[in-house]
């Protein structure tokens, strides 16, 4: 594919030709299931595009049941993929009436979840969660995008419960799911903006500490907790801009 061709596309079309070029390999079988991809590195330098967008065309790949990735081994080829597979498109969550939407799927799903977590956790699962707790309340206080700790602590929680299907599920939503990932602009480090993120990441610890504790009760009332509120945040957003909340 042409580079200068591919440099001045906008960057969601950028991943969606690296998505179209890597699964028309796997689909073909020169990237055969159990195959590993091409590092994050050697995909960039030949598409020539940005780390951004090199992880935005794998987790598309990943929503599509095509690759897996194994955290600090890389990603591998699963197969072909199915057309049919449960996917929550960029423009479903277009609107703040759209994501309240969703976080009313993830109150249901990741509450069981964070239950599940806590009476199957690992303690490899402990360190990630702990590892992401940490980049979050760093990249607040540093005044960086948070989001992607905030992803990450979620898709560990799900990893934890030992059920593929969780971890799918949470792995096809991406990192989208994060209200603020799409909603608002970047001023984390605005001073209400990091007092605010810092109460997010109080929630975090509270469902984390119940994980550690291994009270799946408590774990499920502090997740279910922390997405109610975020969902009141989103219902608050609404009313501020004269909306009707759904």
């Amino acid at each position: 594919m042409n580079q200068d061709v591919i440099a001045a596309r906008r960057p969601r079309t950028l991943a969606l030709g690296v998505v179209e070029s890597l699964g028309e390999r796997i689909r073909e079988g020169r990237l055969a299931p159990g195959d590993k991809l091409p590092t994050e590195a050697a995909v960039m330098a030949e598409f020539g595009v940005s780390r951004t967008v090199v992880r935005e065309a794998l987790s598309k790949l990943q929503a599509a049941g095509m690759v897996e990735t194994r955290h600090g081994i890389g990603t591998f080829v699963v197969g072909v993929g199915d057309a049919s597979v449960f996917r929550i498109e960029p423009q479903q969550l277009a609107t703040l009436r759209d994501v309240i939407a969703v976080l009313e799927l993830r109150i249901g799903v990741e509450s069981e979840a964070a239950g599940l977590a806590a009476q199957r956790r690992s303690v490899a699962n402990l360190a990630v969660m702990r590892a992401a707790l940490d980049n979050f309340a760093i990249a607040v206080e540093e005044g960086r995008d948070a989001v992607a700790a905030d992803f990450q602590f979620h898709a560990e929680i799900a990893r934890a419960t030992q059920n593929e299907h969780f971890t799918g599920l949470l792995a096809t939503l991406g990192a989208q799911i994060i209200p603020r990932a799409r909603l608002e602009a970047a001023r984390e480090a605005d001073p209400p903006r990091q007092a605010y993120l810092r109460r997010v990441n109080a929630e975090h610890e509270s469902i984390y500490d119940a994980i550690v504790a291994q009270d799946a009760e408590a774990a499920r009332a502090a997740m279910r907790t922390h997405l109610a509120n975020s969902r009141e945040r989103r219902r608050r957003a609404f009313a501020e801009q004269g909306v009707a909340a759904p």
